[in-house]
């Protein structure tokens, strides 16, 4: 009969889970108890749903506080009434306002008010809905006051936040990090008290036998209120209905039909009975709508020429592909619907649609506009436990080197002192716990009803109202997301058609969604027959340079499939090289199974796809695809329903038993599928990127100096900003530093001078840049320092900025003796106005000295204001190279110890089976040119690499396949010339 409940979704106060919760009840016999976090109902479904077949009495609320002072607390009579407390909490979040003294009017809630807190308010008025809550504790004064004579106002009110004193000790520490304070510094009013625990109901009511009146009142409070949801499969509270069911019926078997010669101009019954069974199985399973809401996403897309991707196990439908959601045809890539949607499925359907980061935010707009109750999926930060250990460290005042040695993990534990032990041991029971809300990385819920039906909602930054719940409980209830993704590879290739219609308007550029024309070219197949991948989205990083190059990767199937051999789990099985040894040599496909070869001919026996598990079920077992599916899911860890996946096994042992396999035989194939299936990539998802690839490396072949300006404006990709600008140089390209008449706030490109935007420049203001854009556009390029003077109010720290990076190079003066006249020249008291003066007013001019320019002090000023120098990082070598091997001749000393001099890009430290590390490198050379090493435990640990920088790798020059990689013996860092401003100091400087 506990009224006042919390879990740890009080966030930074709570401390033990719902299902704890309901174990702490069964534990005190207590069969009456309402959940009310703190601001919070993230735990509400998931309470109702653990007892909604138990003997607990589960009601659900909210305890309404301003930061730890409890104002009331809210009990829902009924679904209405719990609507009403979320949009009450939701509405204060929202507008991140306090909480009144008192409720408003919530007619399906109860409301309680603490008795110490109207002992303070003096509050006299009482609605019908609205109770006074007395504690064990507050008895005594009670007794002695005139709320005495409110008995039919008064109700049992203990609060239930920890279990024990190790809890409370932990809440206190949860709430110092909240508060930001030492835990010696932490004032009582924000913390609990040591007496909110749970009793057992004998003793709660002995507490309470002088007063039968509050117990009966609170028994008939708990009686009077029931919140319920349905959960589990077949629950679809999401999926609108646009006008009425037949309509929408109508509506999708319409566009399907009317749709199909665009993508099947000549549809044989293969094509017409999968469209027919898939119409069939969606009208049926009431998917329509969540068919026809995607639709009306991707339409919207295209009507603002927005580029995107349809994937997901989405990409395994021809309805999807007929109507335009994704690009990817089931039909060619022999992808089973199954896996999308089918009657033994829990999960509902899902597309994940990749839009722009450019696009995305203006796609959910639409959504939010187009459709009354949306809110996007919350999910939860949680505490970990070394990152714990960093703010318990704050919390007892540890010093900051204790607090790093417990982070990082370097201690003894047997060597630490009491306060670092509790450190550890309150941090591994914290960690797990929720720590903040957050956003779900796609999730959109677009709902029949409001979503404040189910919990509260919070508004992050962007301002998109996110609801309390994550994306399990969600499901179970029936409330189904939409996938709505952003990724910088799209707007790469948007980005660059534009960039080409400036740089040469006179150009001819594909369409450029007719991938099988790019699909057919020779030229594109070309690039990925060598790793040519630089900037391409999913392809570009060394490992997958390395695969495309081994397997001679010439086609779309093979890129597809190349996606996937990438993964882990056909990786880690030591499947991706004996997929790659049967792709280069036909004659070890006899090795296959010949089971399995007859199954995946295309993959040559190797299982490389998450369709793979379902169809090896299917053919081999005799499974229905529905329950292939159902297998592949379980097998992949994912939600299945009771007993389903053992019914599953029990049928293909037998079916397998009745096609006479020998038993060892069975058990092969089962340990296969079982081993494979957790890391698995679908299809649907390479075919997808696949296409987006084959897009993007268009672009790189034809118009690579516009692509590749495309790929760093949107933040590069796998690699560092100088890997692309050197791949630039390799592409023709000139690389300019900021100049004030040809940059722009992103790089800008003229013919195949390329000029580094300004928003590269360190410190230098957006102000600054906007002003010195908007005055260009309007009156023309500055003439001189002079002119810009006049027409730039500008600080000398910041025009400081601009000088050092020479972007005044334009006059032909030396910048040193251009930062001197700015300094004797600029006036800051000057008015502030963006107008063409008038009058111009006189220069004086000054007479300098002599400026000697350096190439070296040119480097350091780039270094320190854009990160990277300009020139050749082996021109700032303190020491010559003894020899000049490039990357492009290891061809000709395979199997050779060589030495050779190499810029680090990239570098992996990966653990290995025993126990030790080991790394894989990239380095460019002094042409620019790209080769790969390999660090073994022996060499990682002699010469571990920690620094970018120049580089002499010594190693045995190996080709797997016609890729060409070094098993380094020994490497070593070089160090750069000192910047001869700091002459006479032992200043060295890392490039970066």
């Amino acid at each position: 009969m506990f009224l006042n409940c919390h879990t740890y979704y009080s966030l930074r106060y709570g401390t033990m889970s719902t299902r704890e919760l309901c174990q702490l009840a069964e534990s005190n016999g207590v069969n009456q108890i309402a959940l009310t976090d703190i601001n919070n109902t993230s735990a509400c479904l998931e309470f109702i749903k653990l007892n909604k077949n138990s003997d607990l009495n589960a009601l659900v609320g909210i305890d309404f506080r301003n930061s730890a002072d409890q104002q009331y607390v809210g009990i829902a009579r009924n679904n209405q009434g719990y609507k009403q407390l979320n949009d009450h909490l939701s509405e204060h979040i929202h507008e991140k306002r306090n909480f009144e003294n008192e409720a408003p009017l919530l007619p399906d809630c109860y409301i309680i008010y603490p008795f110490k807190k109207i002992s303070i308010t003096r509050k006299t008025d009482f609605r019908s809905n609205e109770f006074i809550g007395v504690s064990i504790n507050d008895l005594r004064k009670l007794k002695f006051s005139e709320y005495r004579k409110l008995e039919n106002k008064l109700v049992i009110f203990e609060t239930v936040s920890f279990r024990n004193k190790k809890d409370f000790n932990a809440h206190r520490l949860l709430r110092a990090i909240d508060n930001n304070t030492l835990l010696s510094k932490l004032p009582e009013s924000e913390q609990g008290s040591l007496s909110d625990k749970m009793i057992a109901e004998e003793i709660l009511l002995k507490g309470f036998e002088e007063f039968p009146h509050i117990i009966k009142n609170t028994e008939k409070l708990f009686d009077s209120c029931k919140v319920d949801f349905e959960f589990g499969k077949g629950q679809n509270r999401n999926l609108l209905v646009l006008e009425t069911p037949e309509k929408d019926r109508e509506r999708l078997v319409d566009l399907c039909y009317q749709k199909l010669p665009e993508r099947y101009s000549d549809p044989g019954k293969k094509v017409l009975d999968r469209v027919k069974k898939e119409l069939n199985t969606i009208i049926k399973l009431g998917f329509v709508s969540y068919f026809l809401i995607n639709l009306e996403i991707v339409n919207y897309a295209r009507s603002k020429n927005y580029p995107f991707v349809g994937r997901g196990s989405g990409a395994n439908s021809v309805v999807a592909y007929i109507l335009g959601i994704t690009n990817v045809d089931p039909i060619e890539l022999d992808l089973y619907f199954e896996r999308f949607i089918n009657p033994n499925r829990s999960s509902p359907p899902d597309f994940d649609i990749d839009f722009s980061w450019k696009d995305r935010n203006d796609v959910t707009n639409f959504i939010f506009r187009n459709y009354r109750h949306t809110a996007l999926m919350g999910t939860y930060v949680t505490f970990k436990s070394r990152a714990v250990a960093r703010e318990l460290g704050k919390v007892f005042g540890l010093p900051k080197e204790n607090i790093d040695k417990l982070s990082q993990g370097f201690y003894d534990f047997k060597d630490l002192d009491h306060l670092e032990k509790l450190v550890l041991r309150y941090s591994r029971l914290i960690d797990g716990f929720p720590n903040y809300l957050s956003v779900h990385s796609g999730g959109i819920l677009i709902l029949n009803e409001s979503v404040h039906n189910y919990a509260g909602t919070f508004l992050p930054p962007k301002g998109f109202q996110t609801i309390q719940i994550d994306m399990n409980i969600a499901e179970d209830v029936g409330i189904h997301k939409f996938d709505i993704l952003a990724q910088r590879g799209l707007s790469k290739i948007t980005d660059a058609l534009e960039i080409i219609k400036q740089n040469q308007p006179n150009a001819k550029i594909e369409d450029i969604e007719n991938i099988k024309l790019f699909k057919e070219d020779p030229a594109i197949n070309d690039l990925l027959k060598v790793g040519d991948c630089m900037g391409v989205f999913y392809v570009e990083s060394p490992a997958m340079r390395g695969l495309l190059t081994k397997l001679q990767t010439d086609n779309y199937m093979n890129l597809v499939a190349a996606s996937s051999v990438i993964r882990p789990g056909v990786s880690s099985a030591g499947m991706k090289e004996e997929f790659i040894r049967r792709h280069r040599d036909p004659e070890k496909k006899k090795e296959a199974h010949p089971v399995m070869l007859e199954i995946m001919e295309d993959t040559y026996g190797v299982m490389v796809y998450q369709e793979d598990v379902m169809k090896v079920a299917h053919i081999f077992a005799g499974l229905d695809l529905d329950d292939a599916d159902v297998l592949r899911r379980g097998m992949s860890g994912k939600k299945t329903s009771k007993g389903q996946m053992e019914k599953i096994e029990h049928n293909y042992r037998e079916n397998c038993a009745q096609r006479g396999y020998p038993l060892k035989l069975t058990n092969e194939v089962w340990e296969q599928i079982s081993s494979f299936a957790g890391y698995a990539f679908p299809k649907g998802h390479s075919a997808s990127y696949a296409v987006e690839s084959y897009q993007s490396l268009y672009l790189k072949k034809y118009f690579p100096l516009e692509f590749m300006v495309a790929a760093i404006n949107n933040g590069g990709g796998f690699y560092n900003l100088q890997t692309y600008i050197q791949e630039i140089r390799n592409c023709g390209g000139k690389i300019h530093a900021p100049c004030i008449n040809r940059s722009d706030h992103p790089n800008t490109i003229f013919g195949k001078d390329i000029y580094l935007g300004f928003g590269y420049i360190k410190e230098l203001e957006n102000k600054t840049i906007q002003q010195i854009l908007e005055n260009r556009q309007f009156f023309g390029q500055f003439r001189s320092l002079d002119d810009f003077i006049d027409r730039i109010d500008i600080s000398i720290e910041q025009i400081s900025l601009l000088l050092k990076i020479n972007a005044f190079r334009f006059t032909g003066l030396d910048k040193h003796e251009l930062l001197w006249n700015a300094y004797f020249k600029l006036n800051k008291s000057r008015p502030k106005s963006n107008q063409a003066l008038l009058f111009k007013p006189q220069h004086r001019e000054f007479e300098l000295p002599e400026f000697e320019f350096s190439k070296i002090i040119e480097a350091y000023d780039q270094m320190q204001l854009l990160g990277f120098p300009l020139c050749n990082h082996f021109d700032l070598l303190a020491e010559p190279m003894h020899n000049t091997l490039t990357a492009k001749k290891l061809k000709h000393h395979i199997s050779k110890n060589v030495e050779i001099y190499g810029n680090l890009v990239d570098y992996r430290k990966t653990g290995t089976s025993n126990g030790k590390y080991m790394y894989f490198a990239t380095f460019y050379d002094i042409l620019g040119d790209i080769f790969d090493v390999v660090l073994f435990p022996n060499a990682a640990e002699k010469y571990p690499i920690r620094s970018d920088g120049i580089y002499k790798c010594s190693g045995k020059v190996m080709c797997d396949l016609g890729y060409v990689s070094i098993e380094i013996n020994w490497i070593s860092r070089l160090t750069t010339q000192t910047d001869p401003r700091l002459v006479g100091s032992n200043f060295k400087i890392s490039l970066k």
